[in-house]
């Protein structure tokens, strides 16, 4: 089974930093693996371990993300080789170009079974990227997926729905997004970052990938973090009349404020 795993690149929360004004600042941030992702890039480790084949990183965005430590980092949980588009175009991206982007990559990579993706991105979190990829690829494509397991030239997967859990079957090849709680992504020792330094790592920009007119559509006018509240801390002691009284009053309290 020939995997490729989607990888969005993403500011290392703990680096950001809150300005004085709110505003977050992003400039000691180092490029980091979007959690979720980390999820599928497990997901897809431990599928190709169980049924052998290749599992191949695909990770889109700005120049930034064209950093060594970062690709070894990839490298280093279980794929076998990493393909980047690293581009200005591709900075700050929608969701609809990173989709483009990503399919211009898998079609340029060929010769796969499954598209694994994270169940969102750390930072806008749309979950809407392995959607679109799926409908441009004219692939099924389906989201939310906890379980996945591999049967006869498909994949059986589970959805945990708020009422159910709804198991489908679904024809190879396809993508797949999967949730956080599919499995707990492994820490690599030692022995695999040494190995992730010899695996091969390609970095093409949008023009290698036939990527063209790909202008922003969404501008950011500001970032900041939210205002921090002071919790109160009250506490009402006893069961009598007076005490449920008092602990409504503050409940009254608190509502009027809002």
């Amino acid at each position: 089974m020939n995997i490729i795993v989607c990888i969005k690149v993403v500011p290392d929360e703990q680096d950001i930093v809150i300005n004085a004004t709110g505003e977050l600042s992003f400039e000691r941030a180092r490029p980091a693996i979007s959690t979720y992702d980390l999820n599928a890039v497990e997901a897809g480790a431990q599928l190709v371990e169980a049924h052998g084949g290749t599992l191949t990183a695909l990770s889109v965005g700005g120049p930034e993300i064209n950093e060594s430590k970062l690709k070894k980092n990839i490298l280093s949980r279980g794929p076998g080789r990493l393909f980047m588009i690293a581009d200005d175009s591709l900075k700050d991206g929608d969701t609809h170009q990173t989709a483009r982007a990503l399919k211009n990559g898998i079609d340029k990579i060929g010769d796969y079974d499954l598209i694994l993706c994270g169940e969102g991105s750390a930072d806008l979190y749309a979950q809407q990227v392995g959607a679109q990829l799926g409908q441009l690829l004219g692939l099924p494509s389906i989201n939310s997926v906890g379980k996945i397991a591999v049967k006869d030239g498909t994949v059986v997967v589970e959805r945990t729905l708020e009422d159910e859990v709804e198991t489908l079957e679904i024809p190879l090849p396809a993508v797949i997004s999967v949730t956080s709680d599919i499995n707990l992504p492994r820490i690599a020792g030692m022995k695999q970052i040494l190995e992730a330094g010899k695996k091969p790592s390609t970095v093409w920009s949008a023009g290698d990938v036939g990527l063209t007119a790909l202008n922003p559509t969404i501008t950011v006018l500001e970032t900041k973090a939210p205002k921090q509240v002071d919790r109160r801390q009250e506490i009402v002691e006893g069961d009598s009349d007076e005490a449920i009284q008092a602990f409504m009053g503050m409940i009254s309290e608190v509502i009027r404020e809002r």
